[in-house]
């Protein structure tokens, strides 16, 4: 066996679960990956993804030096190809320059409403602080995003909402320590396999009950006391009927709710109507099913709810996760070890990079834009006049692309997102991409969006630079730089420095934020100076293990789950809450429900994992459809079929498996060939801005062999 030159600890760069790698290092080049044993996050497992998905960083498509356009692009003239003889190489100095020129002359000509960035929860938190205090320092403007947006808007804002913070309130590991966990809209088998594997050891050798409550039949279902087979958006019938029995059967927690929580009397006085039968009528599930799940979840010694982007993904995801935020506190099932509120993060640092500011509404640490100490705050910090940070509450990212007119959005930065896969409705993100005067992309590969851009700037890979993740249990850990980046690439906080000091010194504002770091750990810092939960975390206390976020002081152990006297908003509130139905309910036109999400082997939109090995593992989209409609409609397995909505049509093959239920299809999003967000609306829950990416409305059809490879280019480019 080759021996390591060298062995580098550092954090998966994948989804939120945070499992510690170790890469082995023979010329610059990873050999292997392991984990050790001894990993409070993963215990030495992991994912097809993390052990074997790292060779994306030497794909021959990757980018690594900077490339400016050939032709100046204007609006509406866009190319849409991924043509190399479009883009010709620059040397860094140039590249920058251009975009800090035309970045400047917009932002001159039409003010900080015209600027907009997308950070990036893939990125480091150090990235994604620079970033955001780029856009807020410089050009004074708020529309600062990331993909949060599109996954846990609806639970960050539900959380806020409720009890005053947005992150889980236990450790996922603590699953083990349950009697009873629920497990609704997450196929955590697939999103988040190294959490399903302590969900697994729970049941199997801890005797915990599990409750699953979701569209389809994932595999957890398998290991389940109770499945409950909602139909697509009818979870606020679904939890509020729980609540209703527990009411109804005095399960609830009086003493909990008289000392720690308020408005408990409009709450319950509206969880009267939320009868099982009436739930069952909306949602297809028994209703002695109901009754038997709020019976086991609230006379459990410890319960716990766990829930992904089957919840906040929806019209109303705000009032989905409010209906679990119910359960919790009318049951006191919050607090302590084995129970909690736990959504589960998608991306490596979606939670890192809402800490950090990368939203429209809160500076870092979730201080709001529109409170005058905040941001009175925040310019003593970055050395800003007073009155300079603008107070007002910026743009979401399923509002940027809509401002883009002319008066409006005119300028976007993409940091590491691909809005050309991610937004929902992908036609009108096409048209809107085309109208923007000037788009700048820093990534690995010119993705989907990047086709769209007039600069590129070629970022660093996780094993090329230094920095922090914060996994799905706030946990804060150590990136480590195994190898220099490939060609001239450069960290993304690198970057950010040498074009925030163009930007500064074109705009006559010198040293207003200050942009010289000589490591990272001063950018965390820094940032922990004005975030108290972030106060006590710095590099040489996360050397080893991470540490658990609210970190106060440097010598704090951390916290692994929350609320054990109170809440950051004082007491815990209910909200009463009212069934609305989707925004498309199937009809006679449209009589499927789609719902789309993540498979196993892939993550995102596919910039990493279809550049790696990952892709030969599943190559192609596929449509999950239940054997009966499969039947119904004739329709094969592995045979092609025409998947059509109100905004467009794609051509993919199906997969009958009795994992769909009936009524409902599934698309994974990460295809380009078969992009599942050319079918999704854009309709969004008014409160948290998220997009109903689990309840489109599709017709479904036979399709042809050739029509698969005639509708390649009528759906999204491909890849150069």
């Amino acid at each position: 066996m080759l021996k390591a030159e060298k062995i580098v600890s550092t954090t998966c760069p994948y989804c939120g679960v945070g499992c510690n790698l170790q890469l082995h290092i023979q010329d610059d080049f990873i050999y292997r990956v392991t984990s050790p044993f001894d990993s409070v996050v993963n215990h030495g497992n992991l994912c097809v993804k993390g052990r074997f998905g790292y060779d994306y960083i030497y794909n021959k498509q990757r980018v690594t030096t900077p490339l400016i356009r050939k032709t100046r692009q204007v609006a509406g003239s866009r190319t849409q190809a991924f043509d190399r003889s479009e883009w010709r190489e620059a040397n860094w100095d140039e590249a920058l320059d251009y975009a800090a020129d035309r970045l400047v002359e917009i932002y001159q000509r039409d003010g900080s409403k015209a600027m907009a960035v997308y950070c990036c929860a893939k990125a480091t938190n150090e990235d994604n602080y620079l970033l955001q205090k780029m856009y807020r320092a410089l050009f004074r403007s708020n529309n600062v995003d990331h993909c949060t947006r599109l996954c846990h808007a609806a639970s960050v804002v539900a959380l806020q909402m409720a009890v005053g913070s947005a992150a889980m309130s236990n450790t996922a590991a603590e699953v083990v320590e349950s009697d009873v966990f629920m497990l609704t809209g997450s196929n955590v088998s697939e999103n988040h396999p190294i959490i399903a594997l302590q969900m697994k050891k729970a049941v199997q050798k801890h005797g915990a009950k599990l409750i699953v409550v979701d569209p389809r039949r994932i595999e957890m279902v398998n290991y389940a006391a109770l499945y409950l087979p909602i139909k697509p958006g009818s979870d606020v019938p679904v939890f509020s009927a729980m609540a209703h029995v527990i009411l109804k059967e005095n399960l609830h927690n009086p003493q909990f709710i008289a000392e720690r929580t308020e408005n408990f009397e409009a709450f319950a006085a509206s969880m009267e109507k939320f009868t099982p039968e009436y739930a069952e009528a909306i949602s297809g599930v028994d209703r002695q099913l109901i009754i038997d799940a709020a019976r086991m979840y609230a006379t459990a010694g410890k319960s716990a709810i766990y829930w992904a982007l089957g919840i906040p993904e929806s019209t109303h995801g705000t009032a989905n996760a409010l209906s679990l935020i119910n359960l919790a506190l009318l049951t006191g099932q919050i607090g302590r070890r084995g129970t909690g509120l736990n959504p589960l993060r998608g991306q490596n640092n979606v939670q890192g990079a809402s800490d950090s500011g990368a939203m429209p509404w809160h500076y870092p640490g979730y201080q709001t834009v529109d409170n005058e100490q905040n941001a009175q705050r925040w310019e003593k910090t970055w050395n800003i006049e007073p009155g300079g940070l603008n107070r007002q509450r910026g743009l979401t990212t399923t509002e940027i692309l809509s401002a883009v007119h002319p008066g409006g959005v005119q300028a976007l930065y993409i940091m590491g997102e691909n809005p050309m896969m991610s937004e929902p409705n992908l036609n009108h993100t096409r048209k809107k991409m085309e109208e923007l005067e000037f788009v700048v992309a820093q990534d690995l590969f010119i993705n989907e969006s990047g086709a769209f851009a007039d600069v590129f700037l070629p970022a660093a890979a996780f094993a090329e630079k230094d920095g922090t993740f914060t996994n799905t249990d706030r946990r804060v850990q150590r990136v480590r730089q195994a190898f220099p980046p490939r060609g001239n690439a450069r960290a993304d906080w690198q970057i950010i420095c040498d074009i925030a000091k163009r930007i500064e010194k074109r705009l006559g504002r010198p040293n207003t934020a200050f942009w010289d770091y000589s490591h990272p750990s001063e950018i965390l810092a820094e940032m922990g100076g004005n975030v108290p939960d972030y106060a006590g975390v710095r590099y040489a206390n996360i050397e080893k293990v991470g540490l658990q976020t609210p970190v106060p002081t440097e010598d704090h152990p951390g916290t692994p789950y929350l609320y054990t006297k109170d809440f950051p908003r004082g007491r815990g509130k209910f909200h009463p809450l009212e069934y609305v139905p989707n925004a498309e309910m199937p009809d006679d036109e449209y009589p499927f429900v789609l719902s789309t999400g993540r498979v196993l082997e892939h993550w995102h939109g596919g910039t990493m994992t279809r550049h790696s090995w990952m892709d030969d593992l599943f190559p192609e989209a596929l449509m999950e459809i239940n054997p009966a409609d499969a039947a119904n409609l004739a329709i094969r397995d592995g045979g092609p079929v025409r998947v059509t909505s109100r905004r467009g049509s794609i051509v993919l093959r199906a997969k009958v498996t009795p994992k769909a239920n009936p009524g409902v299809v599934f698309i994974p999003f990460h295809f380009w060939e078969a992009a599942a967000n050319i079918l999704t609306t854009d309709a969004v829950d008014p409160q948290a801005k998220i997009p109903e990416y689990k309840a489109g409305v599709v017709r479904i059809a036979p399709a042809f062999d050739e029509e698969m490879t005639a509708a390649v280019p009528m759906q999204i480019r491909g890849r150069y």
